[in-house]
Protein backbone atom coordinates (compact mmCIF):
# COMPACT_ATOMS: atom_id res chain seq x y z
CA UNK A 1 0.00 0.00 0.00
CA UNK A 2 1.54 3.69 -0.90
CA UNK A 3 -0.13 5.60 1.72
CA UNK A 4 1.12 2.90 4.16
CA UNK A 5 4.80 3.23 2.80
CA UNK A 6 4.90 6.66 2.93
CA UNK A 7 3.61 6.70 6.26
CA UNK A 8 5.75 4.31 7.61
CA UNK A 9 8.51 6.89 9.18
CA UNK A 10 5.53 9.38 10.60
CA UNK A 11 4.11 6.03 12.76
CA UNK A 12 7.43 4.81 13.63
CA UNK A 13 8.72 8.76 14.90
CA UNK A 14 4.74 9.13 16.61
CA UNK A 15 5.26 5.85 18.42
CA UNK A 16 8.59 6.73 19.89
CA UNK A 17 7.75 10.13 21.38
CA UNK A 18 4.28 8.50 22.89
CA UNK A 19 6.46 5.94 24.55
CA UNK A 20 9.41 8.09 25.74
CA UNK A 21 6.66 10.45 27.26
CA UNK A 22 4.95 7.45 28.46
CA UNK A 23 8.18 5.72 30.00
CA UNK A 24 10.22 8.59 30.75
CA UNK A 25 7.87 11.12 31.59
CA UNK A 26 5.87 8.75 33.62
CA UNK A 27 2.29 10.38 31.54
CA UNK A 28 -0.75 7.93 31.13
CA UNK A 29 -0.77 7.18 27.00
CA UNK A 30 -3.85 9.95 27.32
CA UNK A 31 -1.50 12.54 28.45
CA UNK A 32 1.30 11.44 26.23
CA UNK A 33 -1.27 12.36 23.25
CA UNK A 34 -2.06 15.64 24.70
CA UNK A 35 2.10 16.05 24.87
CA UNK A 36 2.72 15.26 21.67
CA UNK A 37 -0.21 17.37 20.16
CA UNK A 38 1.39 20.19 22.36
CA UNK A 39 4.93 19.43 20.83
CA UNK A 40 3.80 19.38 17.12
CA UNK A 41 1.83 22.61 17.60
CA UNK A 42 4.85 24.12 18.83
CA UNK A 43 6.87 23.24 15.75
CA UNK A 44 4.57 25.13 13.74
CA UNK A 45 4.55 27.76 15.42
CA UNK A 46 6.21 29.79 12.88
CA UNK A 47 3.72 28.23 10.41
CA UNK A 48 0.84 29.74 12.12
CA UNK A 49 1.88 32.57 12.61
CA UNK A 50 2.41 33.39 8.72
CA UNK A 51 -0.90 32.22 8.65
CA UNK A 52 -1.97 34.76 10.78
CA UNK A 53 -0.13 37.27 9.28
CA UNK A 54 -1.60 36.92 5.74
CA UNK A 55 -5.45 36.55 7.00
CA UNK A 56 -4.73 39.97 8.43
CA UNK A 57 -3.13 40.98 5.36
CA UNK A 58 -6.47 39.93 3.68
CA UNK A 59 -8.63 41.92 5.81
CA UNK A 60 -6.81 45.09 5.20
CA UNK A 61 -7.50 44.75 1.54
CA UNK A 62 -10.47 43.06 1.25
CA UNK A 63 -12.61 46.30 0.18
CA UNK A 64 -10.20 46.50 -2.49
CA UNK A 65 -10.31 42.82 -3.52
CA UNK A 66 -14.10 43.02 -3.43
CA UNK A 67 -13.82 45.88 -5.98
CA UNK A 68 -12.17 43.98 -8.40
CA UNK A 69 -14.21 40.93 -8.27
CA UNK A 70 -17.27 43.58 -8.88
CA UNK A 71 -14.75 45.16 -11.98
CA UNK A 72 -14.38 41.82 -13.28
CA UNK A 73 -17.65 40.05 -12.16
CA UNK A 74 -18.46 39.31 -16.02
CA UNK A 75 -14.74 38.31 -16.86
CA UNK A 76 -13.89 35.15 -14.54
CA UNK A 77 -10.11 34.81 -16.01
CA UNK A 78 -9.82 38.57 -16.05
CA UNK A 79 -10.72 38.54 -12.31
CA UNK A 80 -8.45 35.67 -11.29
CA UNK A 81 -5.29 37.72 -13.13
CA UNK A 82 -6.12 40.60 -11.60
CA UNK A 83 -6.53 39.39 -7.94
CA UNK A 84 -2.93 37.26 -8.49
CA UNK A 85 -1.66 40.18 -9.84
CA UNK A 86 -2.88 42.51 -6.78
CA UNK A 87 -1.46 39.45 -4.29
CA UNK A 88 1.89 39.63 -6.11
CA UNK A 89 2.08 43.44 -5.26
CA UNK A 90 0.73 43.26 -1.64
CA UNK A 91 3.10 40.57 -0.79
CA UNK A 92 -0.30 38.57 0.10
CA UNK A 93 -0.16 33.97 0.16
CA UNK A 94 -3.85 33.58 0.02
CA UNK A 95 -2.88 29.69 0.61
CA UNK A 96 -1.21 30.50 3.75
CA UNK A 97 -3.95 29.76 5.79
CA UNK A 98 -4.15 26.31 4.72
CA UNK A 99 -0.20 25.34 5.52
CA UNK A 100 -1.21 24.24 9.57
CA UNK A 101 -3.99 22.29 8.06
CA UNK A 102 -2.22 20.30 5.54
CA UNK A 103 1.07 20.16 7.55
CA UNK A 104 -0.94 18.25 10.42
CA UNK A 105 -2.93 16.06 8.43
CA UNK A 106 -0.18 13.30 8.02
CA UNK A 107 0.19 13.47 11.59
CA UNK A 108 -3.41 13.05 11.71
CA UNK A 109 -3.15 10.05 9.64
CA UNK A 110 0.19 8.32 10.87
CA UNK A 111 -1.39 8.66 14.73
CA UNK A 112 -4.91 6.95 13.67
CA UNK A 113 -2.93 4.32 12.21
CA UNK A 114 -0.45 4.04 15.42
CA UNK A 115 -3.76 3.93 17.98
CA UNK A 116 -5.59 0.97 15.76
CA UNK A 117 -2.87 -0.91 16.02
CA UNK A 118 -1.85 0.09 19.49
CA UNK A 119 -1.79 -3.28 21.23
CA UNK A 120 0.37 -4.99 18.43
CA UNK A 121 2.57 -1.99 17.68
CA UNK A 122 3.79 -0.97 21.16
CA UNK A 123 2.47 -3.71 23.44
CA UNK A 124 3.20 -6.72 21.97
CA UNK A 125 6.81 -5.40 20.07
CA UNK A 126 7.89 -3.45 23.41
CA UNK A 127 6.24 -4.46 26.25
CA UNK A 128 6.04 -8.25 25.78
CA UNK A 129 2.27 -8.07 26.46
CA UNK A 130 1.30 -11.20 24.10
CA UNK A 131 3.16 -13.47 25.63
CA UNK A 132 -0.08 -14.77 27.83
CA UNK A 133 1.33 -13.44 30.72
CA UNK A 134 -1.61 -13.39 32.92
CA UNK A 135 -0.20 -10.89 35.97
CA UNK A 136 1.22 -8.39 33.24
CA UNK A 137 -2.37 -8.09 31.24
CA UNK A 138 -3.99 -6.14 33.82
CA UNK A 139 -1.61 -3.92 34.02
CA UNK A 140 -2.04 -3.76 30.38
CA UNK A 141 -5.24 -3.18 30.53
CA UNK A 142 -5.04 -0.35 33.01
CA UNK A 143 -2.35 1.29 31.08
CA UNK A 144 -5.28 2.05 28.03
CA UNK A 145 -7.54 4.16 30.19
CA UNK A 146 -7.13 7.83 31.05
CA UNK A 147 -8.07 8.44 34.75
CA UNK A 148 -9.83 5.04 34.63
CA UNK A 149 -12.65 6.90 32.23
CA UNK A 150 -11.21 6.93 28.60
CA UNK A 151 -9.91 4.42 26.42
CA UNK A 152 -7.57 5.68 23.78
CA UNK A 153 -8.30 2.58 21.52
CA UNK A 154 -11.91 2.26 21.81
CA UNK A 155 -14.29 4.18 19.55
CA UNK A 156 -15.73 7.36 20.16
CA UNK A 157 -19.25 5.96 20.49
CA UNK A 158 -17.93 4.16 23.46
CA UNK A 159 -17.30 5.24 27.13
CA UNK A 160 -16.60 8.61 27.88
CA UNK A 161 -16.18 9.44 23.78
CA UNK A 162 -19.44 10.95 23.35
CA UNK A 163 -18.14 13.63 26.08
CA UNK A 164 -14.96 13.94 23.82
CA UNK A 165 -16.78 14.52 21.08
CA UNK A 166 -19.21 17.25 22.74
CA UNK A 167 -16.03 19.26 23.80
CA UNK A 168 -14.64 18.51 19.91
CA UNK A 169 -17.04 20.04 18.39
CA UNK A 170 -17.56 23.06 20.83
CA UNK A 171 -14.05 23.49 20.38
CA UNK A 172 -13.94 23.29 16.41
CA UNK A 173 -16.46 25.86 16.40
CA UNK A 174 -15.14 28.19 18.61
CA UNK A 175 -11.36 27.55 16.73
CA UNK A 176 -12.93 28.23 13.36
CA UNK A 177 -15.13 31.77 14.36
CA UNK A 178 -11.89 32.95 15.55
CA UNK A 179 -9.88 32.13 12.42
CA UNK A 180 -12.34 33.12 10.00
CA UNK A 181 -12.56 36.43 7.74
CA UNK A 182 -13.98 39.13 6.53
CA UNK A 183 -13.18 37.60 3.13
CA UNK A 184 -15.25 34.85 3.64
CA UNK A 185 -18.72 35.59 2.99
CA UNK A 186 -21.88 34.21 5.05
CA UNK A 187 -22.72 31.03 3.09
CA UNK A 188 -19.07 29.64 3.72
CA UNK A 189 -19.03 30.59 7.22
CA UNK A 190 -22.00 28.70 7.49
CA UNK A 191 -20.67 26.15 5.61
CA UNK A 192 -17.39 25.88 7.40
CA UNK A 193 -19.69 25.99 10.56
CA UNK A 194 -21.64 23.07 9.99
CA UNK A 195 -18.61 20.91 8.67
CA UNK A 196 -18.06 19.26 12.62
CA UNK A 197 -21.26 18.47 12.70
CA UNK A 198 -21.66 16.91 9.25
CA UNK A 199 -18.34 14.86 10.38
CA UNK A 200 -19.96 13.84 13.49
CA UNK A 201 -20.86 10.22 11.96
CA UNK A 202 -17.77 9.26 10.27
CA UNK A 203 -15.49 9.71 13.28
CA UNK A 204 -17.58 8.08 15.48
CA UNK A 205 -15.72 4.98 14.69
CA UNK A 206 -12.05 6.71 15.59
CA UNK A 207 -10.31 6.09 18.72
CA UNK A 208 -10.67 8.56 21.72
CA UNK A 209 -7.30 8.73 21.37
CA UNK A 210 -7.20 10.32 18.14
CA UNK A 211 -10.35 12.35 19.52
CA UNK A 212 -7.91 13.86 22.49
CA UNK A 213 -5.09 14.90 19.59
CA UNK A 214 -8.18 17.14 17.71
CA UNK A 215 -9.07 18.50 20.73
CA UNK A 216 -5.86 19.27 22.28
CA UNK A 217 -4.97 20.93 18.64
CA UNK A 218 -8.08 22.64 18.38
CA UNK A 219 -8.13 24.43 21.92
CA UNK A 220 -4.17 25.04 21.21
CA UNK A 221 -5.53 26.92 17.84
CA UNK A 222 -8.56 28.66 19.99
CA UNK A 223 -5.70 29.93 22.70
CA UNK A 224 -3.26 30.93 20.22
CA UNK A 225 -5.81 33.00 18.01
CA UNK A 226 -6.90 35.08 21.34
CA UNK A 227 -3.48 35.56 22.12
CA UNK A 228 -1.82 36.61 18.51
CA UNK A 229 -4.99 38.83 17.95
CA UNK A 230 -3.66 41.15 21.06
CA UNK A 231 -0.22 40.24 21.01
CA UNK A 232 1.17 40.38 17.12
CA UNK A 233 0.85 43.54 15.13
CA UNK A 234 -0.92 44.27 11.99
CA UNK A 235 0.55 44.64 8.96
CA UNK A 236 -0.21 48.50 8.08
CA UNK A 237 -2.83 49.23 5.56
CA UNK A 238 -2.49 49.71 2.12
CA UNK A 239 -2.27 53.70 0.66
CA UNK A 240 -5.80 55.14 -0.08
CA UNK A 241 -4.42 55.79 -3.65
CA UNK A 242 -3.47 52.67 -5.63
CA UNK A 243 -2.63 52.07 -9.72
CA UNK A 244 -6.07 51.00 -10.30
CA UNK A 245 -7.78 54.36 -8.71
CA UNK A 246 -8.17 57.53 -10.89
CA UNK A 247 -5.14 60.01 -10.48
CA UNK A 248 -6.96 62.95 -8.55
CA UNK A 249 -7.45 66.49 -10.60
CA UNK A 250 -4.70 68.90 -11.25
CA UNK A 251 -4.60 72.64 -10.94
CA UNK A 252 -4.74 75.25 -13.32
CA UNK A 253 -0.35 75.09 -12.65
CA UNK A 254 -0.21 71.78 -13.49
CA UNK A 255 -0.24 70.18 -9.53
CA UNK A 256 -1.82 67.70 -8.48
CA UNK A 257 -5.27 69.16 -6.48
CA UNK A 258 -5.54 69.10 -2.90
CA UNK A 259 -9.43 67.99 -2.89
CA UNK A 260 -8.83 66.07 0.18
CA UNK A 261 -6.50 68.96 2.16
CA UNK A 262 -8.31 71.07 4.67
CA UNK A 263 -6.75 74.37 3.21
CA UNK A 264 -8.29 75.38 -0.42
CA UNK A 265 -5.56 76.15 -3.14
CA UNK A 266 -7.07 78.91 -4.69
CA UNK A 267 -7.64 81.93 -3.94
CA UNK A 268 -11.38 82.89 -2.37
CA UNK A 269 -14.29 83.46 -4.70
CA UNK A 270 -15.43 86.99 -4.00
CA UNK A 271 -19.36 86.96 -3.09
CA UNK A 272 -22.32 89.26 -3.01
CA UNK A 273 -23.54 91.86 -5.76
CA UNK A 274 -21.04 92.87 -9.04
CA UNK A 275 -19.79 96.24 -7.99
CA UNK A 276 -21.35 99.44 -9.75
CA UNK A 277 -19.16 100.73 -12.84
CA UNK A 278 -19.07 105.18 -12.61
CA UNK A 279 -18.82 106.29 -15.98
CA UNK A 280 -16.94 109.91 -16.38
CA UNK A 281 -18.64 112.36 -18.64
CA UNK A 282 -16.63 112.11 -21.71
CA UNK A 283 -14.28 109.95 -20.78
CA UNK A 284 -13.86 106.25 -20.25
CA UNK A 285 -15.44 104.10 -17.05
CA UNK A 286 -14.41 104.36 -14.22
CA UNK A 287 -14.58 101.54 -11.14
Amino acid sequence: MILGGVLTPIENVLTDVLVWLHETGGLSWAWSIVALTVIVRMLLVPVALRQIHSMQSLQMHAPEMKALQQRYKDNRQKQSEELMKFYRENKINPYAACLPIVFQIPIFIGLFFVLRNFEDEIFCTRGNFCNGDAEALPQFESALEWLNLVDITADTQAGWGPLLLVVYVVSQLTSTWLMSTQMQSTAQRVMIMVLPIVFIPFILSFPSGLMIYWLTTNLWTTGQGLITRRQMPKPAPPPKRTSRTPPKEASANGEPGASGSTKAATAPVRSGPPRKVKRKRGGRPRR
